[in-house]
This record gives C-alpha cells, structure tokens and sequence, in this order.
C-alpha cells in the first residue's frame, strides 16, 4: 500500500506525463502538417509559440488558486482544460488563426498545473523526501514526451491529438478517486510545517529578493534550451541532417535520457542531504551541472553533421539538464515553503519567454543565417551559462518568505 506522500507523487507524476506528452506532439505534428497545409517557417513558428502565450498567462493563476481553492481543484480544472484544447485541434487546423488560439488554450490549462502541483508537494512531501518528489515529477514529463516521440510518428497527425487527449479525461477519474485533500481554516495542511507562516506578503516581496531571483534566472535560463530542443529538434533534424519520418522515433533518446538522469540525481541529492551534506551545496551541485553540462553540449550539437552523434549530443544536453529538477526546481519550496507554488508560478511565467521567443527568433535568425542554425545553439549556451553564475552567487535555503 502505496503512503500518502508516494500516492501523490505518483498521481502527479502520470499528470505530467500527460502534460509533457500534449505539449511534444506539435512539433511533431507540424511536420506532415505544414505539407498539408503550405505552411512556411514563419507560420510554423507562430503555431509551435502559441502554447507558450497561454502557458505564461496562467501561471500566477495557477499558483495563486491552488492556495485559494485547493489544489485537487485546480489541477483537475488544469487537465480537462489542457485535455480539451488537445482534443479539438484536428477539428481547427484548417484554419491557421484558429489553430493558433487553440494552442495558446493549450497553454493556458497547461500553465494552471506545475504550480499547482509544486503548491501540493510543498504542503504534503517532507523535506527528506523533496529531491525524489520533483526528480520522479520531472521524469515522468520526459517519459511522457519520450512515449510522444516513439508513438507519434506511427499515427496520422489527427489520431496523435485524440489518443493523448483522451488520456486527460481517464485521469480526472483516477485523481478525484484517489486523492483527499486536507485543509485548515485557510490552506492546506502541512505535513512539514514551515518555521515561519505568513500567509499575509505583498506581491512585491515575491521579486525583492536574490534568492528568488536566482531560482528566476536559473529556470529561465534551462528553459531557453529546452523550448529550442522541443520545438525545432524535428525540424533541424529533417532539414540539416536529412532525417525522414522513421528516424524521428530517434528523438524520443533524448527524453529517455532525461527521465533516467532526473530519478538517478534525485536519489544521488537526498543521498547527499542524508549524508549531512547542506541543502544549499545540494542545490548549487545539481543546478551547476544542470546548467553548465547543457551549455557545453548544445555548442557541441550545433557542430556535429552526423545523425547518431547529433542523436547523442542533444541527448546528453537534455539528460544533464534533469539535475535542475533535484537544484533550484526543488529550491522553492526551502525558500519559501508557504507560498511555493506562486514563486513556481512567478519562475515559469518568466521562463516561459524563451518559449514565446524561440519560436519566430530562431525562424528568423535560420533566415537571415541563410540555413545556419550555429546562432541560435551560441545564444542559447551563453545563457546557460550567465544563469549557473548568478544561481551559484545569489542562492539560498534558508525560507525568505
């Protein structure tokens, strides 16, 4: 019999698989969908950063309603919402400005959900335990793109959308059955109360202090990979490196990856916790690596002209960048446990950016590059970079609010 805290972990877990797997079909999808439809570079780059204008839009929602109304609430309201949108896209797609509105909704259920699932883990998972929680959470998000990318490309494009929409609604089910919510007067129950509880902070203190702006950049910084990777690893493949419709099955290795190296941190973390190591050295460890090692490799596999190698490249950037979730991912709720899934919300609306920007900025360098993609993989490790230096200088994990 599963405990609570591990029950909960896993219901989440399965929501971010969906979550992650609705997101990476896209991608996939716009490649025998732009034949279609005659879409150009341009077109499909408006499409594939639609999701981001809704998911940067809902966030503090999310983190905000989950304090209010509890989180079994709002994070059911986040996958019906994120569920539907997925559902209907066949239906919209012969209309570009449709489409487009369709996947900014996308967004915004999806938006509603990461902070609401950091709102319930900094209430109910110990912070023993909280390296795991998130390591598990994340892995589950990799595995879910990892079964998109093996699967998708086996599906017509609409069938891509029904099959993991539906999957929405089976969890709805399985979550209202399974999780009890336990409430005070005002919140949440903790299971590992905080030394301080202040229910009562202005908006201001949520960006008045480096700590938090730490976390800020550092997740930034790691998404502005990411979304270059989710986004256009397809298309890069397809056009640079001449890979056919088969050979997309290939990039599912990255999210594999990814999956693996986020439980195997996650374990080595609290490992390091239990062995007296500080929380803090703990979070500046995984961060580093999940920075700086993605840094280092995306320059890599913006050289490499050989499929299997770039294969192996983007994997390892991805693979290394699952150490954040064990880093500054887990840091929130240390930092400021009573209001951690409005700091995530605050944290993933500015590191949804990229997401808004890679799509038409990487078109149009690609452009103006006459085909050279090396800019876009340049800018992209420089930021990498700039955010391991300002996490490893302005962190902590001592609770500011």
């Amino acid at each position: 019999m599963l405990t609570k805290p591990s029950r909960i972990i896993a219901l989440c877990s399965v929501a971010n698989f969906i979550n992650s797997a609705d997101r990476v079909i896209m991608p996939i999808a716009i490649v025998p969908m732009a034949q279609e439809f005659h879409w150009d570079l341009h077109q499909r780059g408006w499409v594939l950063s639609a999701f981001a204008i809704g998911y940067i839009s809902s966030q503090v929602i999310g983190g905000s309603a989950a304090k209010r109304y509890g989180g079994k609430k709002i994070l059911s309201l986040a996958v019906i919402l994120w569920s539907i949108s997925t559902l209907l896209v066949p239906l919209f797609a012969h209309s570009l400005t449709i489409l487009v509105l369709s996947r900014v909704i996308l967004g915004l259920g999806e938006g509603l959900g990461l902070p609401t699932i950091f709102h319930i883990f900094s209430h109910v998972i110990p912070c023993e335990e909280r390296s795991r929680a998130f390591g598990y959470l994340i892995a589950f998000g990799s595995i879910g793109q990892t079964v998109a990318s093996l699967v998708c490309p086996h599906l017509s494009w609409q069938w891509m959308f029904y099959l993991f929409g539906l999957m929405g609604f089976l969890w709805v089910i399985v979550w209202h059955m399974m999780y009890t919510e336990s409430r005070g007067s005002l919140d949440e129950d903790f299971v590992d109360p905080p030394k301080v509880s202040n229910s009562n902070v202005r908006w201001l203190e949520f960006v008045n202090h480096w700590p938090l702006w730490s976390i800020y950049i550092a997740h930034f910084s790691m998404n502005w990979s990411n979304y270059i990777i989710m986004q256009w690893l397809p298309t890069y493949l397809s056009s640079n490196l001449q890979a056919n419709q088969s050979n997309m099955m290939f990039t599912a290795v990255p999210y594999v990856m990814n999956s693996v190296i986020s439980v195997v941190a996650a374990h080595f973390a609290d490992d390091l916790i239990a062995r007296k190591w500080t929380v803090l050295s703990v979070r500046r460890l995984m961060t580093s690596i999940g920075l700086l090692g993605p840094g280092l490799f995306i320059l890599f596999f913006s050289t490499v002209y050989n499929f299997p190698l770039a294969v192996l490249c983007v994997s390892i950037t991805l693979g290394l960048s699952a150490c954040n979730s064990s880093g500054h991912l887990s840091n929130h709720a240390e930092v400021a446990p009573n209001h951690a899934g409005i700091t995530f919300a605050i944290s993933n609306t500015l590191a949804t950016i990229p997401g808004i920007l890679c799509g038409p900025l990487t078109a149009e360098l690609v452009t103006q590059s006459h085909g050279r993609w090396f800019p876009v993989f340049v800018i992209a490790g420089g930021v990498n970079f700039v955010g391991a230096v300002i996490y490893l200088s302005q962190s902590a994990a001592s609770q500011v609010l």
